[in-house]
């Protein structure tokens, strides 16, 4: 699953230009040995300088993250790093609390990477549950080697009492803007504490089986070979779900397209456009990264389907996509919402609108959403929606079908866009969909996160009269 594009709301982080500091050593991989000294400290050095940006820079952890992993050689050590990054964003609350009450004296802004640290510390010894001296030892002397030996006691007394006492306890929606937890409230009240106590549990992993190259069951046994427990999930019929995290590159055939990674929820969209013939003609409007438009081609490579993205870099993750996956489609950069711009009259049989949202259903996923999401995201990316809306159903033939999805749980980006559009245009009929795709909304039907392991989702299908 994707981040919607910051187009409307912050722009996308970039990686620190020019910055080599904190390289890990080489090291051989030996099976079950732990991290070396060296590079357990330059792992948290790594991880405070990543938790710093996201947290007090609005960096994006997925850019930060891609711009850091490829400095650290062992394939462990990447994944702690961002297990250690993960686990600092879904316990913030928990560790300011702690920090409110244990510093003699509040910390100024001048104090971030210290702040970022200590949550890299507290993380690993009481959400983690590393081994206590190993994440003692390498958090302390990555203070000497941030260039702060004078803070090396507090840090480790802070540490340490964390380590009898843990962690304060905090609400599940403390992390939520107070602006974002009101309309989560008011959106769905049954549902709300579930929402948020969901959104800070770990995802699982879910697997996207190519059926050009195989089916589930095939790939299975590899996975299981290798020692990976596996699960086959009911109502997704090209998914394979893992409880423990894999890293994607060490998937049996991941690199040739035999499988891709992609959450339940997102795998379903390709169902509802299972209905249509042979060389159908079909516009994913928004595309990247391009798993939803892969596997719409994986299930059937005859469709004529055109892949657009505003953002031609981002364009070129689709193109890669594409060539692992063995799939062919046309792509074209350009803005979804203005067709003068790249249509050539030719109507679609169907349209895949993945519009760009708030991301609330994924924030289990992307846990620093809640960082940096504003209210007034939510006005631009409704009229965003909107306006590419209007473009799909322009540019749909007669007896065609848009498929509208998001990945919000916010009704004003779902339901409420759904019944706006369908008053400005008498000829969308909407197909009803069964309780498998979720809660009825509107018109639509809203996964919520972490029911049936999944993300949060917003599925509609409109046929053009």
């Amino acid at each position: 699953m994707r981040q919607r594009r910051a187009a409307v709301a912050r722009g996308p982080a970039r990686g620190r230009q020019g910055d080599h500091r904190g390289g890990l050593p080489q090291r051989p991989a030996r099976p079950g040995d732990a991290v070396t000294t060296q590079a357990g400290v330059a792992v948290r050095v790594i991880a405070t300088r990543v938790v710093d940006a996201v947290m007090h820079r609005g960096r994006s952890l997925k850019a930060e993250l891609a711009a850091n992993l490829p400095r650290v050689e062992d394939t462990r050590d990447r994944a702690l790093l961002e297990a250690i990054c993960f686990a600092v964003l879904r316990s913030r609350a928990r560790i300011d609390a702690a920090l409110a009450a244990w510093m003699p004296k509040p910390l100024g802004r001048s104090e971030n990477e210290l702040r970022a640290l200590l949550h890299v510390g507290f993380a690993q010894v009481v959400v983690m549950g590393l081994p206590a001296h190993a994440a003692l030892s390498a958090t302390v002397e990555a203070v000497r080697a941030l260039g702060r030996p004078h803070q090396d006691k507090l840090v480790n007394a802070l540490l340490r009492r964390a380590q009898r006492e843990g962690l304060p306890a905090a609400p599940s929606d403390a992390l939520w803007p107070a602006w974002l937890r009101q309309q989560v409230r008011q959106d769905w009240p049954a549902q709300a504490d579930d929402i948020f106590a969901a959104s800070q549990q770990e995802a699982p992993l879910w697997l996207r089986v190519n059926r050009l190259r195989g089916n589930r069951d095939a790939y299975r046994q590899p996975l299981l070979d290798a020692g990976i427990e596996v699960e086959v999930p009911d109502g997704v019929p090209d998914a394979l779900l893992l409880r423990a995290p894999v890293a994607a590159t060490g998937l049996p055939g991941f690199a040739h397209g035999d499988v891709s990674v992609q959450d339940g929820a997102a795998q379903r969209v390709a169902d509802l456009l299972d209905g249509l013939p042979a060389c159908a003609r079909v516009l994913d409007m928004c595309a990247a990264p391009g798993g939803k438009s892969a596997h719409l081609l994986e299930r059937d490579p005859t469709r004529r389907l055109l892949a657009i993205d505003v953002d031609a870099r981002r364009l070129q993750r689709v193109r890669e996509t594409f060539d692992r996956v063995g799939v062919q489609a046309d792509m074209k950069a350009a803005d979804a919402a203005d067709p003068s711009a790249w249509w050539d009259g030719e109507p679609f049989d169907a349209v895949l609108l993945d519009a760009p949202c708030s991301a609330t259903g994924i924030v289990r996923r992307q846990p620093d959403v809640l960082l940096h999401r504003r209210a007034d995201d939510l006005v631009a990316l409704t009229r965003l929606q909107a306006r590419l809306l209007d473009a799909a159903w322009r540019v749909l033939r007669p007896g065609g079908c848009l498929v509208y999805t998001t990945c919000s749980i916010l009704r004003a980006e779902n339901a409420l866009q759904l019944g706006a559009f369908r008053a400005r245009h008498a000829a969308a009929l909407v197909e009803p969909l069964d309780e498998t795709w979720g809660h009825a909304d509107g018109g639509g039907r809203q996964r919520l996160p972490g029911e049936c392991d999944m993300d949060g989702f917003f599925y509609a299908v409109l046929r053009k009269a």
